[in-house]
This record gives C-alpha cells, sequence and structure tokens, in this order.
C-alpha cells in the first residue's frame, strides 16, 4: 500500500515527489505579512525580485496570435475549397440525373400517346383517334399553363412593392 505522509496524503502513484514537496514547502517571500513588507528598504513593498517574470514579450504573443490566425485562415479556405469541389460534383451528378428522368419521363408520354392512338383506333378511325390524343394533350398543357400562371403573378405579388392603396 502507499504510506500515508503528514497532512493526510497518500504517497504513491497521484502524487510524485516535486508535488509532495510543493505542498510542504514554507511560505515564501510573496506571502509575507505587510509589516515585513514596509521594512523591504523602499517602501513600495515590493522588490524587483517578486515582480512575475513573462518569459514572452507582448510583440512574441502578438506573433504567436498572427501566426495562429493565418493557419486557421489557411485551414479554413482549405476546408471551403473541399466543400465547394463536393457540392459541385454533387450538384453535377444530381442535375445529371434530373435530365435523364425528364427525358424517360418524355419518352413514356410519347409511348402512351401512341398507345392511345393505337388503341382508339378501332373505335374510331386513325385521324379521329390522333384528334382525340392530340386534343386532350394541348388541353392539359393549356390547364397546367393556366395553372404557372396563377402561381407566377402569386409570388410577383409577394415581392411587389405595397401601394398606397393596400396602406392601412
Amino acid at each position: 500500500m502507499h504510506a500515508e505522509q503528514p497532512g493526510g496524503i497518500a504517497r504513491g502513484s497521484a502524487y510524485n515527489d516535486s508535488t509532495e514537496e510543493a505542498l510542504t514547502e514554507k511560505p515564501t517571500e510573496d506571502s509575507a505579512s505587510p509589516d515585513e513588507a514596509a521594512q523591504d528598504g523602499d517602501g513600495s513593498g515590493s522588490s524587483p525580485s517578486n515582480e512575475p517574470r513573462f518569459e514572452e514579450s507582448l510583440a512574441d504573443e502578438l506573433g504567436a496570435l498572427i501566426d495562429d490566425g493565418r493557419v486557421y485562415a489557411e485551414a479554413e479556405l482549405r476546408f471551403q475549397k473541399t466543400r465547394a469541389a463536393l457540392v459541385g460534383r454533387y450538384a453535377g451528378v444530381a442535375l445529371a440525373c434530373v435530365a435523364l428522368a425528364l427525358i424517360l419521363v418524355h419518352i413514356a408520354f410519347l409511348a402512351l400517346a401512341v398507345g392511345l392512338v393505337i388503341a382508339l383506333a378501332p373505335h374510331v378511325t386513325i385521324w379521329g383517334a390522333i384528334a382525340i390524343v392530340v386534343g386532350a394533350l394541348l388541353a392539359l398543357v393549356v390547364l397546367l399553363g393556366l395553372k404557372a400562371k396563377g402561381r407566377a403573378e402569386r409570388l410577383a405579388a409577394l415581392f411587389a412593392a405595397p401601394s398606397v392603396e393596400d396602406t392601412p
């Protein structure tokens, strides 16, 4: 087991000898009483040896800060370039998929139109079947166009400046 030291601190793996010595040291000159500080000679209460020493100057600290900022900016720039390349790649694949899907939908509608003409031909003449299919498709185009126009007008109204009549 670990030997118990004065003050209740067990000696072992958690504490090394230097930690133990630091805990048992006597107060230093930094913790002198106010009476002792007044006797230092210059009356200021501190001597040059008691002042903390800074190993790095302010210029060194600012230089390190600037270097860290530059490193961060360069890393951020590389990250954003990589992200932009990845987004570009994904967007290109997505655009190709949408284009292919639109082409396939177009082919499917052409096949449906041809199939409808063939299916209607025995009931009406071939010219009648073509007229029915083309008329139905044109009616669908007109309905979709009117719906798109209505949505575009609503969208334009959202971005239009309010008129004097609209204000309360």
